[in-house]
């Protein structure tokens, strides 16, 4: 759609001077999701991988559990002053038999680019049950192999490259490969869109595959993973102290710093 960076002219100042130069800037819109016409939440991200981002956030709130509960996604409404679509409304059908999302689902306003649960209509929402319980799941990844991957996740990261301002998530397995990478404004949203690229391959339950955050890791995004089957969470910087809680009643492994050939482990016991 070609909305994913947009380039703005800007003043570079400088100690030797000023001068006037263009700037990438990563693209940063609202998305109304929709479910059978029903409007669910708005996030501000950024456009693309939409319907994977869709298919993970339904995932993570508990209202999918596999690619077959979700029979169509697609674009519809919104107009722009020309009468061009924006490609900022999208609409869920859910398979016969699966139930409309719960109120507590429903975000109030709109969910910021910074913030996944800020909206939640119901505090006590907020910690979810997972049917893909972490617990006991044999996923273990090296500490050679671990402290590879920041460095990988970068390298993907394309449009970060370009903007320095989109966060990324990866999943990889245990042998260090990561299988998706996605890139956004919100790191909640990057984070459903690899869960929603999971699901979509019915790879959830995700047992077998370990999340990589580029940035911090939040209690939201430990619980997205929990959501997803996966035991293990990786983050570049640091844990929120009720991320460390949640990971630790799920019998996560959590690992925070993880920068050069260093790491933090919070929880857990997932690292050989």
């Amino acid at each position: 759609m070609g909305r994913v960076t947009v380039r703005r002219p800007v003043r570079r100042v400088t100690p030797q001077g000023e001068r006037r130069r263009t700037d990438t800037l990563a693209g940063e819109e609202p998305l109304e999701l929709r479910v059978s016409g029903t409007a669910l939440a708005v996030t501000m991200r950024t456009p693309g991988h939409d319907v994977e981002l869709a298919h993970g956030f339904l995932l993570s709130e508990g209202v999918v559990s596999n690619r077959e509960d979700v029979v169509l996604a697609r674009y519809c409404d919104g107009v722009d002053d020309a009468g061009r679509n924006t490609y900022n409304v999208l609409d869920v059908t859910l398979a016969d038999g699966v139930p409309m999302p719960d109120v507590g689902v429903q975000r109030n306003f709109y969910t910021t680019s910074s913030c996944g649960v800020c909206g939640k209509a119901a505090l006590e929402a907020v910690r979810l049950k997972t049917r893909f319980p972490p617990t006991g799941t044999p996923f273990t990844v090296s500490a050679d192999v671990l402290v590879a991957l920041p460095d990988a996740l970068r390298a993907r990261q394309r449009v970060f490259a370009t903007t320095g301002g989109l966060h990324g998530a990866g999943l990889f397995t245990s042998d260090g490969t990561l299988l998706a990478v996605r890139e956004d404004v919100g790191r909640h949203n990057a984070v459903d869109k690899v869960l929603g690229w999971a699901l979509q391959q019915g790879r959830v339950p995700a047992h077998d595959l370990g999340l990589l955050l580029s940035g911090r890791a939040s209690f939201e995004l430990v619980q997205k993973a929990a959501m997803a089957g996966i035991s293990l969470v990786a983050a570049v910087s640091a844990p929120s102290s009720l991320a460390v809680e949640l990971a630790e009643d799920h019998g996560m492994t959590l690992v925070g710093f993880l920068r050069g050939k260093s790491m933090n482990l919070y929880t857990g016991n997932g690292i050989a």
